[in-house]
Order: structure tokens, then sequence, then C-alpha cells
């Protein structure tokens, strides 16, 4: 099981490959383009925070709420991701 693991003010995200998601975490797939999306795990405490937010309404407006990952897509690059979740606290 390979980690990513950077902690936030606290709070982790963790890039898992395997399928489990811990409880009160929720997984979510982030990359621009289909062969370049990787799985990330964040705290659920994430969908109140306006900068995720507005992550998830870029993804509602490309995806609405058919996903095509099986999971929480989020179409933007990596770097923008760690951005947003570097400054949430």
């Amino acid at each position: 099981m390979a980690f990513l693991r950077s902690f936030l003010g606290g709070k982790q995200i963790m890039r898992r490959e395997s399928s489990s998601t811990p409880r009160g975490f929720m997984a979510v797939y982030v990359g621009e383009n289909d062969q370049k999306k990787k799985r990330y795990v964040v705290p659920v405490s994430y969908l109140n925070q306006p900068l995720f937010q507005e992550l998830l309404s870029k993804s509602e407006q490309e995806f609405g709420f058919d996903h095509p990952m099986g999971g929480l897509t989020i179409p933007c690059h990596e770097s923008l991701f760690f951005t947003v979740t570097s400054q949430i606290r």
C-alpha cells in the first residue's frame, strides 16, 4: 500500500492504492484526464470548507452526479488540489 502523507494543520491527506477508506474520510479522484487521475483519501470535514466546496462545484459542473471513476471525481491538476487542501486548517 503506497501512501503519500501530508499533515496539514493536524489533518491528513493520503494517497492510497487500496480500496479501503478509513472512518471519517472519503475517497476522491483528482486529475485533469482519466489516465492521470489519482485516488486520495481526505477528511469528510473538508466538505464544510468553502475552498473545497469550490472544487466540488467544478466537479458538479463537469460531471453532474455521474462520476465515471465510481467515486467523487475532482477535475483539476493535483497541484491545485494540494494548494486548496493545504489552506484548509
